[in-house]
């Protein structure tokens, strides 16, 4: 398990820009911070993955990937238009794929059909990290956990708890009910965190990733008086 007394807190967050009227200026001012602070990834909308791959490499920051999200928000979209998503995604510069999984399959009982889908997405990222964002707001325990374990077993790298677009965010109790039920799935929280005492709160509770558009708050929080 991760804690914050021996790690980094910049090396766990995915600095995340995906307001629609974000500019590429936006994406570029977010690839600058994510350089500067050292960020796990800059995290964006899949037509934004090569202005991003482009700034990170002319920052030097060749070893930060680009994380794209797909599907996003709602995850309504065809299994197909996904896996295209991603598989283009992939293509111009993101290595690291954020999936939003479709959750009223998940409800109806379609589990198989959420599960193809997400060995789908996993196939076409070729090698990228997986990341399935489940969306914990409109689920059960039960259902978090059968989600979880469907992203599993169908090779994703990370269980994510939300979009940021739902009705509620990342909540404390749904990490530590992933980490328990489902021993080995990495779990990125993401919905809400916007200080270094919930990202520390979300850290103990078992994520290894932060997704937030605060990372810098977050960071400087991490090291008063900070000012970079």
């Amino acid at each position: 398990m991760i804690t914050l007394e021996h790690t980094d807190i910049a090396r766990l967050i995915d600095h995340t820009l995906l307001r629609p009227d974000a500019t590429g200026e936006d994406i570029g001012r977010l690839c600058e911070e994510t350089a500067r602070f050292g960020f796990a990834s800059a995290c964006v909308a899949s037509c934004w993955a090569k202005t991003a791959r482009r700034r990170l490499d002319a920052l030097g920051a060749l070893q930060i990937p680009v994380c794209s999200v797909v599907g996003f928000p709602f995850g309504s979209a065809s299994a197909s238009a996904k896996m295209e998503e991603a598989r283009a995604a992939v293509t111009t510069g993101a290595g690291e794929i954020d999936l939003v999984i479709n959750v009223g399959f998940l409800r109806s009982g379609c589990v198989e059909r959420v599960g193809e889908e997400i060995a789908g997405v996993v196939e076409a990222a070729g090698g990228a990290t997986v990341k399935a964002i489940i969306e914990t707001c409109y689920l059960t325990d039960a259902e978090k956990v059968v989600a979880a374990r469907l992203a599993k077993e169908a090779g994703a790298g990370f269980v994510k708890t939300s979009t940021g677009y739902g009705p509620a965010g990342a909540r404390l109790e749904d990490v530590a009910l992933l980490r328990r039920e489902v021993p080995g799935i990495r779990i990125k929280a993401s919905g809400g965190i916007r200080t270094y005492a919930q990202a520390k709160a979300f850290v103990d509770a078992g994520a290894s990733r932060i997704g937030t558009s605060a990372g810098p708050e977050i960071v400087r929080g991490a090291a008063p008086g900070r000012r970079d």
